[in-house]
């Protein structure tokens, strides 16, 4: 058997947490528990990504996006401590910054992994910055066209690069996921593909997986009524653990070829399935042997019914009873 490729399983925090330590530590413990591979959390700090009156999302429905980052943020200590808390529990931790600031901060603490978000893809002077590091690097492509694209590979190639199809819909529809996009950002990049799933359900990852991604980000809540702009499309503690599983299953069915031309496993299942050939009357010693005197049933040994013609027409060498199991020397 080969040797299984696991799916490298990104647990998306985003912004569950809500600003709240002890929740981001919780989420921490829920991903480990459900086995993903990594967590993944942002680094907002809203004085240098975003101006007081910049348009916002519809989810924002009480306060505007400044005003939610600033209540939501992490400082660089707390982000540290978190990465140690994943790490203790053999989790990658991932973080998207949103500013060069909090990517030079990210990067004094030895993250993992960078992940850009798509709305960060023609950001270059981020790009640029986040390039001179060195480090692991998921590139999220859920706004941007092949041009753009292009454009942000050029400026990150030299490092680890993960391209991430993804549809900046949440929920995307799964009319509108774009798995198709996988096979052909392989081909063309030559780099690992993932899939960042925004779609409601199960399905989408797991035909991504079966495409060529080889790396899948689902958002984990603890539940789907938690505010913020992350919480309605994540998955649940029990669905996020079935996800996992059903990724995993899927490795097995992706990872392991089968041998159809060998049958050693199956020796002794024939023995008790297949049928051989046995007389289906009475006959005497030196009869030339017709169809109508041969049946197929199952019997302990015996010669596959597959092999019936060889007795057509041959003489059996002695007299034999209904049921008589057929041998290739019985005939002659």
């Amino acid at each position: 058997m080969n040797k299984v490729k696991s799916t490298y399983v990104i647990a998306e925090v985003g912004s569950v947490h809500d600003g709240s330590f002890g929740n981001a530590c919780k989420l921490i413990d829920l991903a480990s528990e459900c086995k993903a591979s990594a967590v993944k959390f942002q680094m907002h700090d809203p004085e240098n990504e975003t101006l007081y009156n910049a348009p916002r999302p519809k989810f924002f429905k009480t306060e505007n996006r400044f005003e939610y980052f600033k209540r939501t943020s992490f400082t660089i200590e707390q982000i540290k401590k978190l990465k140690l808390i994943a790490n203790k529990k053999k989790l990658d931790f991932i973080v998207s910054p949103f500013s060069i600031e909090a990517a030079k901060k990210l990067n004094s603490i030895n993250i993992d992994g960078f992940k850009i978000a798509s709305g960060e893809l023609t950001n270059h002077p981020l790009l640029e910055c986040i390039a001179k590091f060195k480090k692991k690097i998921f590139l999220s492509t859920g706004m941007s066209n092949w041009k753009e694209i292009n454009e942000a590979f050029k400026i990150l190639k030299k490092n680890d690069v993960t391209l991430m199809q993804c549809t900046s819909f949440y929920p995307t529809p799964l009319e509108k996921a774009g798995i198709n996009i996988i096979p052909l950002m392989k081909k063309k990049f030559n780099v690992p593909v993932g899939f960042s799933d925004h779609t409601t359900g199960l399905i989408a990852s797991l035909y991504a997986v079966s495409c060529g991604a080889s790396i899948i980000e689902k958002h984990i809540t603890f539940s789907r009524f938690m505010y913020g702009s992350d919480a309605f499309n994540a998955l649940e503690p029990e669905e996020f653990k079935l996800f996992c599983n059903h990724l995993r299953d899927l490795d097995k069915l992706m990872n392991h070829s089968v041998n159809k031309d060998d049958l050693s496993q199956f020796l002794n299942i024939k023995k008790t399935f297949e049928k051989n050939i046995v007389a289906a009357k009475d006959i005497t010693k030196n009869s030339r042997l017709k169809f109508a005197d041969l049946c197929f049933k199952k019997s302990k040994k015996g010669v596959s019914a597959s092999n019936y013609k060889f007795f057509l027409n041959k003489k059996i060498r002695k007299d034999v009873k209904k049921n008589y199991i057929f041998l290739k020397k019985d005939i002659y």
